[in-house]
């Protein structure tokens, strides 16, 4: 699972015209889902991204979390982040999970943020999105269950 973290003042997800999923301050999250992801593995780089502590404090140090800005999650899947890219220049996502266990896993991803995070917005599965943001710092992490969980080779 690989999550593209983006501390944002605001973001939103508009389908056709229409906004589906808005926040102000917090972190606007794009997923993607591989083959081998699980629940488990959901719950560790949910718990990982909820605590990660990439806002300023008073003075200034990157040391507060979503609880203590108050931050929301808006989570928008990204399958695109497994594109493979190493022959040729046209992109392969056979590394990228099967759309109906993908689409499964996104939605737990969303409860389970939604039980820890008030504000919690989402884009829709498999949608043509437009994605709008202002990226504060800026400052960008990317999660990668393969290294947070030691899976890597």
């Amino acid at each position: 699972m690989k999550l593209v973290v983006q501390v944002v003042s605001e973001a939103k997800v508009d389908i056709a015209g229409e906004t589906v999923g808005k926040i102000g301050k917090g972190f606007l999250v794009l997923i993607g889902i591989g083959r081998e992801d699980t629940e488990e593995i959901a719950d560790k780089m949910i718990d990982k991204l909820i605590k990660l502590r990439i806002f300023d404090d008073e003075n200034g140090k990157t040391n507060l979390a979503l609880a203590d800005v108050d931050g929301g999650l808006l989570l928008v899947s990204q399958f695109t982040l497994y594109a493979n890219c190493k022959k040729g220049n046209r992109p392969s996502f056979t590394e990228a999970g099967e759309p109906q266990m993908s689409e499964k896993l996104y939605e737990y991803i969303c409860e389970k943020c939604a039980e820890r995070v008030p504000v919690t917005e989402k884009g829709v599965f498999g949608a043509d999105m437009k994605v709008s943001l202002v990226n504060e710092g800026p400052f960008t992490v990317v999660l990668d269950s393969d290294e947070i969980l030691g899976t890597r080779s």
